[in-house]
């Protein structure tokens, strides 16, 4: 694993409040765009944080437009995976890296909105999980949409945790119920089920969706089935995600990160 330090670090030594986790893969056009968008609100909150990018070994140059975003920016960390591990290994690598006692995930697509990040912030001052809820969502209905509406109403029986939109990646956690827990591959898509058994105050937001600008989603109808065969055995997923194992599988692996020597 290589890690590159900055040269020259300009933010006072000060440990970040809010730590940002975002998952890339093949994202190219959208890196720039969705760190000018995020930096400009984060600022605005007048609280310390970073910014962490998870490039989850993408095949297009979103490692080139991250390196360029770490190097003008010094709240940016950069962690690069020796090939494609996932979403779920892209976000808890995030956590394991992340300083924040609050950690805000999000997609970096450009279809969650980072000014809905100040409202989830808000409301995790009383609640341990703040989920964000694509009321209004715009993707395919018969795709994407209805099948998640499907998917959506029994992970709510299943976990007893009730929300609209388990599959919104803009979400805020307390770093306590996250950090500790072990996640296998496709986990993430259950996260406030398997945080809530760490902090039990979860509540669900309404936030903006927008419509893709660049490139095309990753996922499909098959991910919904996948998502139903999880859900028969979701009571055992939430018993290993809190339960420490002697051995577990090697959910990733890290080629390179980027980050200051503070970090």
């Amino acid at each position: 694993m290589v890690v590159a330090v900055a040269p020259t670090d300009t933010i006072s030594d000060v440990t970040p409040e809010i730590s940002i986790v975002v998952p890339l893969y093949d994202e190219e056009p959208n890196v720039e765009p969705f760190h000018g968008e995020l930096s400009a609100v984060l600022a605005r909150l007048g609280r310390p944080y970073e910014i962490i990018f998870i490039d989850d070994g993408s095949r297009d140059r979103t490692f080139a437009r991250l390196t360029a975003v770490y190097a003008s920016d010094p709240h940016v960390r950069v962690i690069r995976f020796a090939r494609n591990f996932g979403q779920t290994a892209a976000f808890a690598a995030g956590f394991a890296h992340a300083r924040g006692r609050l950690i805000v995930t999000s997609d970096g697509d450009l279809q969650n909105d980072p000014a809905d990040i100040p409202r989830l912030l808000d409301v995790a001052r009383d609640h341990d999980i703040v989920c964000g809820w694509r009321k209004a969502r715009q993707d395919a209905y018969l795709t994407r949409h209805l099948p998640s509406v499907v998917a959506n109403w029994l992970l709510s029986k299943a976990s007893g945790i009730r929300l609209h939109d388990n599959g919104c990646s803009l979400k805020v956690f307390r770093a306590e119920v996250v950090t500790p827990l072990h996640l296998a591959p496709g986990m993430h898509r259950y996260l406030p089920a398997l945080a809530s058994q760490l902090g039990g105050r979860v509540a669900e937001v309404v936030v903006n969706h927008r419509p893709r600008r660049f490139g095309r989603s990753k996922y499909g109808l098959s991910r919904t089935f996948g998502v139903l065969r999880d859900i028969m055995g979701l009571q055992r997923l939430m018993r290993e995600a809190v339960t420490p194992r002697a051995e577990r599988p090697r959910l990733y692996e890290i080629a390179e990160i980027l980050e200051s020597a503070r970090s």
